[in-house]
Order: structure tokens, then C-alpha cells, then sequence
């Protein structure tokens, strides 16, 4: 959808990038958006109702948690997956920064646990690390964590301003596409740096499958359901890379 808009948006990221310095370029992922928005806006692509109808300040709604059997048995293999993406995610950072970040990985983990049984108390989603922020971060080069204290109260913030959040919802899909495709390209590449620096030997065939498969999976997005449950295409290239190296391999020992 909107395939100009989209166009539009990644141009501008890529010429941003290329031609401004310092502050500009930092933000030049903000920025594509920003004219990816104005060009869907232009387009007839953005629905203003929301917006309009919108409150400047409430309070957010919060829910009780309801168990269900069910839920929890299929969504614990899924916690097994996003400690591996907050793993990799992790690993991506640290080959940014050139900075061995191992010894922060169980605090990164304990981080994620907590945000998310916060979350779930007041009926917020889930929490994880998010490839679109680790895109950011290596687009624009800032790797200070105060940085982020400031982005985080920043957003506590914002989320208090129903029209901001509604401003956000009517952000044209094409725009969105735009940004996505740079930001999970660039964890796509950040991978791969990840497996050269590893020495993986992708004459073997098993590695040569099971990586192609999960970054295909995983940058476009490919997604399945269970009933009323979608598993994104994150989750599924870690379920590919995680258990078809292991399986795989296993298969290949027992063939001797």
C-alpha cells in the first residue's frame, strides 16, 4: 500500500544520510518519516478522524490480568524465542559499538522479564528489544544509554497525550514501510557481520540453509497465526535458526 509514499520515505532517509552531517544525519530516519508523511498526506493516505476526535491529555486504561490455560502453554515456547532475539539483539549492539556486552546479557534479560510482568499487571503488551530500535541505534550512531533514559521518559510522557499517540496510529502505512525496510535491512546486515566476525562456515550446507532461511523470514516479516495468536516473523526466523541448526546437525551426527 502506497507504494509512492514508500518510495518517498526511503529516498529521503538514503539522501538525508548522504548529504547532511552531524545532528542532521543522526535523524535522518525521523526525518524520511516526517516526508514520508507529508507525501501520504498529499496522497489522500492519512485519516484525520482519529486525530480530530482525540483528547490532549488522559490518563491510560488500565486492565487486571485474566488467566487462560490455554494462552500460557502455547505462548512458553514464544518466551524461549524472545530471550534469543534479546540475545541477538544484544550481539548486534555489541558489534556496533566494537564493545563485548556478554556480561550485560543477564541484566538485559532480567530488564526484559520485569518490564514485561510490569506491563502485563496494568494489560500493556509484552516487551522485548524490537529490531526497528536496534536499526536506529545503527543508523544513527548513538549508543548512549542516557540517550535512551531521556527517549524512555520521553515516550512515559507522550503516551499521557491521546492526540499525539492518535498522530502516530494515522502515520501512512506506505511511510511505515519505507522506514521498515531500512531499519530491518540494517539488522538483516548487522546479522550477517555478526556470523563473519563468528567465522561460520557457510560452505556447509546446514548453515548455508538455516541462515538464508531466517534472514528471508525475518526481514520480510513472514508471519503465522494460531487461532486468535499471530507469531511475527522475528519469532519464527528464531525458531528457524535456533532449532534447524540443532536439529540438523543432530541429524547429521546420527547419520554418522
Amino acid at each position: 500500500k502506497g507504494p509512492l509514499t514508500a518510495i518517498a520515505t526511503l529516498l529521503a532517509i538514503a539522501l538525508i544520510a548522504a548529504i547532511s552531517k552531524g545532528f542532521m544525519s543522526r535523524i535522518s530516519i525521523f526525518l524520511g518519516l516526517v516526508v514520508g508523511y507529508v507525501v501520504g498526506a498529499l496522497h489522500n493516505e492519512v485519516n484525520w478522524d482519529g486525530v480530530k476526535a482525540a483528547k490532549w491529555f488522559a490518563l491510560p486504561t488500565f486492565t487486571s490480568p485474566t488467566f487462560s490455560g490455554s494462552a500460557i502453554v502455547l505462548f512458553l515456547p514464544v518466551v524461549l524465542v524472545l530471550i534469543a532475539e534479546n540475545v541477538g539483539h544484544v550481539k548486534a549492539v555489541s558489534t556496533m559499538t566494537g564493545k563485548n556486552l556478554d556480561g550485560s546479557m543477564g541484566d538485559a534479560l532480567l530488564a526484559d522479564g520485569l518490564a514485561t510482568t510490569v506491563a502485563g499487571l496494568g494489560g500493556g503488551s509484552g516487551t522485548t528489544t524490537y529490531a526497528e530500535n536496534i536499526g536506529v541505534i545503527a543508523a544513527t550512531r548513538v549508543y548512549s544509554t542516557a540517550a535512551y533514559w531521556i527517549a524512555g521518559l520521553g515516550a512515559v510522557v507522550l503516551g499521557l497525550v491521546p492526540k499525539f499517540g492518535a498522530l502516530l496510529s494515522a502515520t501512512p502505512v506506505g511511510a511505515l514501510g519505507g522506514a521498515g525496510t531500512a531499519l530491518f535491512g540494517m539488522i538483516g546486515i548487522l546479522g550477517a557481520r555478526i556470523w563473519i566476525d563468528a567465522k561460520v562456515d557457510f560452505a556447509d550446507p546446514i548453515n548455508l540453509l538455516v541462515s538464508a532461511s531466517a534472514l528471508i523470514i525475518g526481514i520480510s516479516d513472514m508471519a503465522w497465526s494460531v487461532g486468535k495468536y499471530t507469531f511475527s516473523g522475528i519469532i519464527n526466523a528464531t525458531l528457524v535458526a535456533v532449532l534447524g541448526t540443532m536439529v540438523l546437525n543432530a541429524l547429521r551426527k546420527s547419520r554418522g
